[in-house]
């Protein structure tokens, strides 16, 4: 069996997906989550730095949950285009890895790429950038997302 190839993604589909997010989604919009760029096998998402994100730390650090939450939000978005029917058609998450690399200090910017998506399973690779307390802009986080895929 041929891996399915993706929809194409109409130019408002940004718009259109942020505005599904904010109106449906309430712990994504809490967490404020923006959609910034959405291709085929490509996606890139930020959650802006915010003291109720942080861990009790001096300086404040954001709390690694944001992180995988991003990894875990954008590992299965980006594989929507994918499904037969990207708006209907549902995933759910199988399973889950998160490698933290150091300390988040200001937002946190992930970008997924679609690694497979067979017949019924899909898998994603997601890396998370942030600024460190020292002002540096680096890789904060990297993670894999596998997904059960449900087509119409």
């Amino acid at each position: 069996m041929t891996a399915p190839e993706p929809s194409d993604i109409p130019d408002d589909a940004v718009e259109l997906l942020q505005t599904y997010l904010d109106a449906e989604h309430g712990f994504l919009s809490w967490l404020d989550f923006t959609v910034d760029r959405l291709d085929p096998g490509r996606m890139v998402a930020t959650i802006p730095f915010d003291e109720k994100l942080t861990n009790p730390t001096d300086p404040p650090t954001v709390q690694g949950g944001i992180a995988s939450t991003l990894i875990d939000v954008v590992g299965g978005i980006v594989l929507r285009p994918y499904l037969t029917d990207p708006i209907h058609d549902d995933l759910a998450t199988i399973n889950l890895n998160v490698n933290y690399l150091r300390p988040a200090a200001g937002d946190l910017t992930a970008t997924a790429e679609v690694v497979r998506a067979g017949g019924s399973v899909g898998v994603s690779s997601v890396e998370v950038e942030s600024r460190t307390h020292e002002g540096e802009e680096c890789l904060v986080a990297v993670g894999q997302g596998a997904y059960r895929l449900f087509r119409s």
